[in-house]
């Protein structure tokens, strides 16, 4: 390398350690560590694994073989669990100025999340089968479970949804939000961990849903590309984190493509939201919801003109 491309290359590197010491808060050097994206990524994809075998990756499973390869991710799974979560708590106590290893309950508090996890499994299974009904019988194109399985982004984004939640419940930090940012950059489709969401969800085509933070969602529930449960004013919401600032949607409620709701409002049961409605108000059970019909209006770039 020669002395100019060394002197260029020298250059660089101190103005990006001077951006290091000025930028620390989008860094950790010398600090508590964290796990790494990648690893928390690894652990909801052999979650995923054992939620749907032989489904989610090419695996060679049978009934033989299948309580030996079960128990032993189970076990992966559980190990990868307790460190990332003792290494995530360990930073938030380090974020209040306290030491986690002084904590002589912090061992057995993140023993007794991880073990809590896997004995949710069997249940989250279980709800997991009538999310797979639920599009079975709201979706005419879907052929098969499997192919729901298989296929479908808007069952996989609720399935690691629901990972997510028990750890958010468990006030385990970051790891959680990782883990549906992880399934947001995959499917398009954004729920927050932090929402409340019965059985029977569909989601289906799925691009573009966002689902915030308090919104509260009941059973066999029918949402469609595009949907936003939004909140209003986030002023409001930082002055006071733990204000209600999403919708409660009741149970057996279908929200059609585009329909955006907003704030601390209930949609009643049975409700039908139509396509592209914009709402910020309560409505009542089996209401239906629809923009008002508006001439056509086409613009004639030409110079011809305007038609109606």
């Amino acid at each position: 390398m020669n002395e100019s491309r060394q002197e260029k290359l020298n250059q660089v590197l101190g103005k990006l350690l001077d951006s290091y010491r000025e930028y620390s808060e989008i860094e950790l050097i010398g600090s508590v560590g964290l796990p790494a994206k990648d690893s928390i990524i690894k652990l909801v994809d052999d979650i995923l694994v054992v939620l749907y075998p032989g489904l989610i990756r090419q695996e060679s499973f049978d009934h033989l073989n299948l309580p030996y390869l079960a128990g032993q991710k189970l076990v992966s799974i559980l190990e990868r669990l307790e460190l990332y979560t003792e290494q995530v708590l360990c930073w938030k106590f380090s974020q209040e100025g306290e030491n986690c290893r002084e904590n002589q309950e912090f061992g057995e508090e993140v023993e007794q999340i991880s073990f809590s996890f896997l004995e949710y499994l069997p249940s989250l299974r279980e709800v997991l089968a009538q999310d797979v009904e639920a599009i079975l019988k709201g979706d005419p194109a879907a052929v098969s479970r499997r192919e729901i399985v298989l296929a479908y982004p808007g069952l996989i984004a609720v399935s690691v949804y629901r990972i997510a939640n028990f750890l958010h419940k468990q006030k385990v930090p970051l790891i959680p939000r990782i883990m549906t940012e992880y399934i947001h950059s995959r499917t398009g489709i954004d729920i927050h961990p932090g929402a409340e969401i019965g059985k029977g969800l569909m989601i289906d085509h799925g691009t573009g849903v966002v689902i915030g933070e308090t919104a509260v969602i009941g059973n066999n529930t029918r949402i469609y590309q595009g949907v936003t449960l939004g909140a209003l004013s986030p002023a409001r919401s930082m002055a006071d984190p733990e204000l209600k600032r999403h919708p409660t949607i009741e149970d057996n409620v279908i929200i059609y493509s585009g329909a955006t709701i907003l704030g601390n409002v209930t949609i009643g049961s049975g409700s039908i939201i139509g396509g592209n409605v914009w709402l910020v108000h309560d409505v009542p059970p089996g209401s239906r919801v629809y923009l008002e019909d508006a001439p056509e209006k086409q613009e004639i770039r030409s110079g011809v003109g305007t038609r109606n």
